[in-house]
């Protein structure tokens, strides 16, 4: 569990960077293939696309930066900043990189008077794919999205080779560490109690709503399969990771963490933000299949610029 690739000279690639961008790519691919196959403008989709994957970076790391500002504090100055930016390192926020992509899929969909669900809904297998890639970054990294100490048998403990996790674990300066649980092992601080392998489960989920979303797109309800992640993303991240994860708890109703415990925190702001986009994910739900059953039978692509071609 080496958070380093590769390296040449001084400049080393991480394996975070490299697994996000194959999980791209390949959703890039598929969501072309669909695309043609629905007789919609690929070319446009690929510049939605890259356009999406940059403002996506910007925005994920605008919101990591806002929400685990504990992470940042006490610091001032260039440090500061190199630090916000040095996005090589990890940490980013999938929630404010979906909000950016979204924004500029809309702005596209505008300029160019396209059906905003149609070409959203090619979207999603990217994102399914991007969060596998994101999360298995997560585990050579070590120190990402780390679960709370538990006692359940489902406990994971990490081996002394994962360097990245000992060092930021067992850190009484890093906020939230578990150095209560570290030992010297020659002469080397190694954090031995059993953790929620919350990376784990992140990936399980970016598999599971990889597969749903080949079965989803195969509703001709435009914004049908956009909706169905939106709402099983925010089920499965807050209901099964998110509980799990050793995050803080601006609204604090229960937490039960340690050896003989389950690893329990409720509620993160992930969890917070999480109920409001399950709520309206349902709702709109509700509403495409209204007005699907409402609406003439469909006589094609709506695709302007797929139609003049």
């Amino acid at each position: 569990m080496d958070p380093v690739a590769f390296q040449i000279g001084s400049f080393t690639v991480a394996w975070y960077g490299i697994l996000i961008t194959a999980g791209i790519l390949l959703g890039s691919f598929v969501g072309t293939r669909l695309a043609r196959q629905r007789g919609l403008n690929a070319d446009l989709l690929q510049d939605m696309i890259l356009w999406a994957v940059v403002w996506g970076v910007i925005g994920a790391r605008i919101v990591f930066v806002a929400t685990s500002w504990h992470l940042f504090a006490g610091k001032s100055g260039v440090p500061l900043l190199v630090d916000i930016i040095n996005i090589r390192q990890g940490g980013i926020s999938i929630h404010g990189g979906l909000i950016a992509g979204i924004l500029v899929l809309i702005y596209y969909t505008r300029r160019y008077r396209l059906n905003f669900y149609q070409y959203a809904d090619l979207f999603v297998p990217g994102v399914a794919f991007g969060i596998i890639g994101g999360r298995i970054g997560n585990i050579m990294n070590g120190s990402d999205t780390v679960g709370r100490v538990t006692g359940w048998p489902v406990g994971y403990v990490w081996p002394d080779s994962a360097r990245a996790f000992h060092d930021a674990m067992c850190n009484p300066q890093t906020a939230l560490n578990l150095a209560q649980y570290c030992v010297n092992k020659g002469g080397q601080m190694v954090m031995t109690a059993p953790v929620h392998f919350t990376q784990m489960y992140g990936v399980i989920i970016g598999i599971m709503l990889s597969v749903a979303a080949f079965f989803w797109l195969r509703s001709r309800i435009p914004g049908w399969t956009f909706w169905q992640f939106w709402l099983w993303y925010s089920l499965l991240r807050a209901g099964w990771e998110e509980t799990f994860r050793l995050n803080p708890l601006p609204l604090k109703s229960y937490l039960s963490e340690g050896l003989d415990k389950p690893g329990i925190g409720l509620w993160t702001e992930t969890q917070l933000i999480s109920i409001p986009l399950i709520l309206v994910s349902i709702y709109f739900l509700i509403t495409l299949r209204r007005k699907a059953r409402t609406a003439p039978a469909d006589s094609g692509p709506t695709d302007q610029l797929a139609a003049q071609q």
